[in-house]
């Protein structure tokens, strides 16, 4: 760092966390520049001692992205007082961050990594970018159904979903593509139209894919897949 910059992007940038999980840190009072208490939007100037929790934060580590194949019952937080915390799960020997959520009770593809800029860039719905899921409903898929979901469903006053890609699949189950992430939007999107969700398996997002993945497993994302990553992402490696 050769000037100052924001203390949330300079944790982001050292590939700590994200900046919008550096911002709760600050607030938390986890956060210290030069050995005093940090403050939200403060700056931070060239060789600044920055510590999160009393220890250093030193200049970024290799870039590192992983597709995990999350189980049902592991929580995407890297909270430590959660017992079933995906970082400890995962147990990958450098520190990684997972990139969004996806609920306690659904499993499939979580993406996890050092990379702030690169979590920012993945999670904010205002990209657009496409999350793929295979669902299976307590009721029969009806074209009804599928064309409500997708025109987009009302989850309240304030609230109506995006317009997606549904299809069915088989009796019970179909497969949807988001461009948001609304907390549990999919089982909040089926109890609108009165069906309730079985079990719910995320296939993609954007162009990575579980592949063939052993539930629990995880990858190194690198070569043409992660050039191709942050080429849709308009980011430079």
């Amino acid at each position: 760092m050769n000037q100052s910059m924001r203390l949330n992007k300079f944790l982001s940038d050292a590939g700590f966390c994200s900046r919008r999980e550096a911002d709760r840190l600050i607030q938390e009072g986890r956060v210290t520049v030069e050995g005093l208490k940090a403050q939200l939007g403060q700056q931070v100037e060239a060789g600044a001692r920055v510590e999160v929790d009393g220890k250093l934060i030193k200049k970024r580590n290799r870039p590192i992205l992983l597709a995990v194949n999350k189980p049902v019952g592991v929580v995407t937080t890297t909270a430590q007082d959660e017992p079933a915390n995906i970082v400890t799960y995962v147990g990958y020997p450098e520190r990684i961050y997972p990139i969004g959520r996806l609920d306690k009770d659904s499993q499939g593809l979580i993406l996890m990594t050092n990379q702030g800029e690169l979590a920012e860039q993945i999670a904010h719905a205002r990209g657009f970018h496409e999350k793929e899921y295979i669902v299976t409903v307590d009721h029969p898929v009806t074209r009804e159904f599928i064309e409500a979901m997708g025109a987009g469903v009302r989850l309240s006053d304030r609230t109506v979903t995006r317009p997606c890609k549904v299809v069915r699949v088989s009796r019970n189950r179909f497969r949807i593509i988001l461009t948001q992430g609304l907390n549990r939007q999919i089982r909040r999107m089926c109890e609108a139209l009165g069906y309730k969700v079985r079990e719910l398996t995320r296939i993609r997002i954007m162009n990575i894919t579980l592949e063939d993945l052993a539930l629990g497993e995880y990858r190194l994302i690198q070569g043409d897949e992660y050039e191709a990553l942050l080429a849709a992402l308009g980011m430079k490696e």
